[in-house]
Order: structure tokens, then sequence, then C-alpha cells
């Protein structure tokens, strides 16, 4: 036989071999489907809310400072310290005043020595102003009866007249006393005060949060020496997007998070003026009182806007792995793996802001064991 003649034969017995399948081996079987139960993907109203973010300050901040020019003496306080309304704060040379107010006070004595003199010289005027009226009296009898003279019926009446006049000199001067005594009462309250003024208290209870003086340092009208803010009344400023002023009104309960803490505030102000280069405004929120409250710190305030439609998944269906979230969705009783992107959690929820349709089945929860690609049964 010719070696041509086999070449038909091998590719018959070729054919054969490819298209028959090989038969299963003994105990080898397909693995049963996972038992998993499912959750669908829902449409659910969740509030909907804006954050802005702020800075606390305190609601009552002063700036001491001197209303009078000189050395400071004492500082009493440091940065940090807390004081009560009334306390010593700092103290300056008050020699200059002292003097002021010795010769203000020195005034007043001069004035007041000069009163028991006058008061004298107006009772003798007065005693000789009642001795010529009882004496122009008796003349006038005597006159009508023809007992005397005019001229002394005259002299009589210039007598009157004259004690008259220096009566009503007397009591003059005695105004004119009572005047300069009261503008020496005047001088010695003025200087009263402005020895004050040497002597810087706080006005309210608080705590010192910067110190800018030393002693021996030149104190002048309106430099900053301290700055005081009352303590625990503080507030949240923040700035709120000019789209969502509309949203927020005066009372409104808005909640703030400063630290990880979460607070009850109300809005107590709105600054009426939009920035022009962030277009934002400042709300200003009052905040409950709190030990560990301090200025500066950073805060969040969350303003409500009403409802908001989203699809959400219980969180036990997520599955993270590093920046990257997944589930498993369940289609014709296979699972597999879909990437999804989260937003916002309320309670055993998470919304889904990308990577799932309405109505889809997810596996919740995640069996161990289970991977991209392998069949499942749903179970009630």
């Amino acid at each position: 036989m010719k070696p041509y003649a086999l070449i038909p034969a091998i590719s018959a017995l070729l054919l054969s071999a490819c298209g028959s399948a090989p038969a299963p081996r003994a105990g080898q079987s397909q693995a049963p489907p996972l038992e998993v139960r499912v959750a669908a993907v829902c449409s659910e109203d969740w509030p909907a809310s804006y954050e802005a973010t702020g800075t606390v300050r305190a609601r009552t901040t002063a700036t001491i400072s001197s209303k009078v020019t000189g050395y400071v003496q004492q500082v009493s306080v440091q940065a940090g310290d807390r004081v009560r309304e009334g306390q010593l704060l700092i103290s300056l040379d008050a020699r200059d005043l002292d003097a002021s107010l010795r010769r203000a006070e020195a005034g007043r004595a001069s004035v007041a020595s000069a009163i028991p003199e006058l008061e004298d010289a107006t009772a003798a005027a007065k005693a000789n102003l009642d001795l010529a009226q009882a004496t122009f009296q008796r003349m006038q009898e005597l006159a009508a009866k023809k007992s005397i003279s005019n001229q002394e019926f005259d002299e009589a009446s210039a007598r009157l007249k004259a004690a008259q006049a220096n009566y009503d000199m007397a009591r003059s001067r005695r105004t004119q006393l009572d005047s300069r005594m009261a503008e020496a009462e005047q001088e010695v309250r003025a200087a009263a005060i402005m020895r004050d003024y040497a002597t810087l208290a706080a006005p309210f209870p608080g705590v010192v949060i910067v110190r800018s003086v030393e002693p021996g340092n030149l104190a002048s009208p309106g430099a900053p020496l301290l700055t005081l803010e009352r303590d625990g009344t503080y507030r949240l400023e923040a700035s709120v997007d000019e789209s969502k002023l509309a949203s927020v009104r005066l009372g409104q309960a808005v909640e703030v998070v400063v630290e990880e803490r979460k607070l009850d505030a109300r809005v107590s102000e709105i600054v009426p003026a939009v920035d022009s280069a962030s277009r934002t405004a400042i709300v200003k929120l009052d905040l409950p009182a709190m030990p560990q409250l301090r200025s500066g710190m950073f805060g969040r305030a969350v303003f409500p806007l009403g409802a908001q439609k989203v699809e959400a998944v219980p969180a036990a269906a997520l599955m993270d792995r590093g920046q990257l979230q997944s589930v498993f969705v369940v289609e014709d009783g296979v699972a597999h793996t879909r990437l999804v992107s989260t937003g916002r959690r309320a309670g055993d929820a998470v919304e889904v802001l990308s990577g799932l349709n309405p109505g889809e089945r997810v596996v919740r929860p995640l069996p161990p064991d289970l991977r991209d690609g392998a069949r499942v049964e749903i179970r009630p």
C-alpha cells in the first residue's frame, strides 16, 4: 500500500476523536449554588442639608484700653486667666491724677470756708433790714400825725432802702458762693473719675485671651492692653453660600459639629452683606455652653433644606477595598461585582450616587466565600 493512501484514514480518525466529549470522571459534580439574602435598591425621601464651615467666636469680647496716658505699674493677669467682674487687671502711675484730685479738693475746701462768714454777714444784713423796716413804720405813723419833719421821714426811708440793698447783696453773694461750691464739687468729681481711670477692672466675668502690655510700658488712650472674652457664651460664624441664604432664617434650629461633637444651635444673626470675592455671607449661630469651646475652633453647620429623593442600599451590602466600594448584584442567579460611589449614611442605609439602578437586588449580608460570578440561590 502506498503511503499517501493512509491520509484519509488518519483524518477520519482525528475528526472522530475531536467530535466526542470526554466522559466525566467518577465522583466529580458541579458545586451547588450559594444561598444568599438580597435587598432591592429603593428610592427614599431623605432630608436634604447644606453644610457650611465656620469659626467659633465669643459672643462678647472686650478690648481693655486706658482713657488716660500713664506708665503701667502692675499687670495682675496673664493670658488664659479667668477673671471675675470688677477684678483689678492693670494699675497705672496715678501721681499726676492724685495731684489734680487734691487740688480740686483744696478749691472746694476754700469755697466751703467762706460760707460761715457769708452766712454771718447775711444774718447781720437781715437784722439791719428788720430794724430799718420797724423804724420806717414808726416814722410813717408819726409823719401821718405831723409829729416829725419831712427830713426825718426821708432819712428813715433811706435807711430802709440801704438795709434792703445790703441784704439783697448778701443773698446774691451767697448765691454766687453756692454756684462756686457746685463747680468745686464737679471739679472734685471729675478729678476723682480721672483718678479711677488709673485702675482698669474687668467689665464682666471671662477669660483673658490676649495680653499686650507689660509693667513700665506707656499706656495711651485707645491702645489695646488686654483682650477679654465673656466665658461660656460662644457662637459659630459660618460662611453660607449666597444661593442658600433663602433657606436660612432667624431662630432656625441647626446642627453644629465642633471637634466631632454635635451641638444644637440656633441662628441668631444673618449679616446682610455678601462678600464679593467668596460670594458668601456670615451667619451667626448661638452655641450651648460647653467647657471645651474656645475662640478660633473650626466648626461645621448643617442647615436643613427639606426632602430629597435618593437611591439607598443597606450598609451591610457594601464591600470596602481601599478607596473602592462595591456590591454584589444578583442577575439570573449569578452574583456580579459592581463598583459604586456612595454619599450620606442614615442609620443602616447608605446613599448610592452611581453604579446601581432602582429595583436591582444586592446581596446582604455578604457571605465570606462569595466570589464574582458565583451561582447563588435567593432565600427569604
